[in-house]
């Protein structure tokens, strides 16, 4: 994309149209990731061993804390990349990609190899036991140890491309891959083709992660020029505003990933008591509330970089309508999404595994987590906002908010009332506490800041 299109989709470009371009792609590319994730999950349960299904459940957590690396040095070095477009400050763009980039790089290799020597004390965490923990293994084996660090840099990759307002090149890249893992799966996983189980599952992901990081580096020399991503040597460099900036954002939004994966942690635990059964179920359930929840994810990180571009570059007033035009798209969306799982949900719990007592869980755990839906879509596109300005402290308090003080006690408390489905309940109940206090966030930053070509450097 030539500077002056850059210029145009930002500036220029009504803001439906703008939105659009952003946001549409990112929401496909979280689509069809959902739908590579899920693709794990359906072919394991045709195998119809609770086991091998319970064994990719198992490893979610892990798997989610890749996110915190995503983040860290995907949305921080977007944001920043993002702002300093606003100001026209092209040099630091440059800088700050070439720094998430390598940063990523070092990070990923780093994960694998630590779960990869400590696997006995991980495999015990996150909750496997003798029946599931051979199965967990071999499918963290590709995922994890060896995965780890393709998985996170393609990640971080469409960060990079799409703060400059590539969201369809970032979208191709990530999709790319995507396809190739349902396409790989039931070749690794099935008896007609190699029948790993699980283990095929995570080989498939590994090869469909390091074709997706393939394709960022060649777009990237094709475009060579006429980019401000950068992830040439030399351009990575080790200074203090990259730093302050990066993780001032990054830090935060790795956080709230972190306490994710302790929450799922906790969820998997507390399900593990009731037998493989309930965490097979459980791991349904989650995956097919993920489309919904990524839609919602995907479109509060399409939107980013159009909401740091403005608010570094002064222009308050489009930034304002861009939220507000956001919200008014999605929510409603979202609560016929609601609706339609509410109705339909033993039916889509079946699709994956033709197991009574899996779709009689399933089922109650998706109401459960149905009713969040819409709340989560709101509590997503503050969160983003923040990141956006670079007001890393308000994601932080949200993502403190949402486990440590909302979701696990509610875990706690929901299991000894209800057990074992009161936990699908928790999410729900954080996450509309969370959605009145977005609003009101929301709401502080409206009023604060008003259209002016002042930058807010001291955020």
């Amino acid at each position: 994309m030539e500077e002056n299109e850059k210029i145009v989709l930002f500036e220029k470009a009504s803001i439906p149209s703008a939105v659009a371009k952003l946001s549409v792609p990112m929401i496909f590319s979280s689509l069809v990731m959902v739908l590579y994730n899920m693709a794990d999950t359906y072919f394991v349960g045709m195998l119809n061993n609770p086991v091998e299904n319970a064994a990719v459940s198992l490893a979610a957590p892990v798997l989610l804390a890749f996110n915190a690396i995503n983040n860290l040095f995907g949305v921080g070095t977007s944001s920043m990349m993002s702002r300093a477009l606003g100001r026209k400050d092209y040099e630091v763009v440059s800088e700050s990609s070439a720094f998430g980039f390598y940063c990523s790089l070092i990070c990923g290799v780093l994960f694998g190899l630590l779960c990869g020597l400590f696997h006995g004390p991980l495999l015990t965490l996150i909750g496997a036991d003798e029946t599931t923990r051979a199965a967990t293994q071999g499918y963290m084996f590709w995922t994890v140890y060896l995965g780890a660090a393709p998985s996170i840099l393609n990640v971080v990759m469409a960060y990079l491309v799409r703060s400059e307002g590539a969201a369809l090149h970032a979208s191709i890249g990530t999709m790319s891959g995507c396809f190739l893992n349902m396409i790989l799966d039931p070749i690794f996983i099935l008896p007609w083709g190699f029948h790993m189980g699980a283990a095929g599952a995570g080989l498939a992901t590994c090869i469909s992660n390091c074709v997706a990081c393939l394709y960022f580096f060649v777009l990237l020399y094709v475009k060579r020029g006429n980019t401000f991503v950068c992830i040439n040597p030399k351009k990575f460099r080790i200074k203090r505003q990259i730093i302050r900036e990066v993780c001032g954002v990054g830090i935060p939004a790795s956080i709230q990933n972190l306490l994710n994966v302790t929450g799922m942690t906790v969820l998997n635990n507390f399900t593990s008591a009731y037998g493989a059964d309930a965490v097979a179920a459980m791991g349904i359930a989650y995956k097919i509330y993920m489309v919904p929840m990524q839609v919602a994810m995907g479109f509060s990180q399409g939107i980013m970089p159009l909401v740091s571009y403005n608010f570094a570059s002064g222009n308050r007033r489009r930034m304002k309508d861009t939220i507000l035009f956001a919200l008014k798209l999605i929510v409603p969306v979202l609560a016929v999404v609601t609706v339609l799982y509410y109705i339909n949900a033993g039916r889509l719990i079946s699709l994956f595994m033709n197991n009574e007592a899996i779709i009689a869980y399933g089922t109650r755990f998706l109401h459960g987590f149905g009713l969040g839906i819409c709340f989560i879509s709101v509590d997503f596109l503050a969160v983003g906002v923040f990141q956006a300005l670079g007001f890393g402290r308000y994601a932080l308090l949200f993502a403190v908010m949402r486990k440590l003080i909302l979701e696990i006690p509610a875990l706690l408390i929901l299991n000894m009332i209800f057990p074992l489905y009161g936990l699908a309940y928790a999410q729900c109940t954080a996450e509309f506490i969370l959605c009145i206090c977005a609003i009101l966030m929301l709401r502080h930053i409206f009023r604060t800041y008003q259209d002016t070509k002042e930058y807010a450097s001291s955020h």
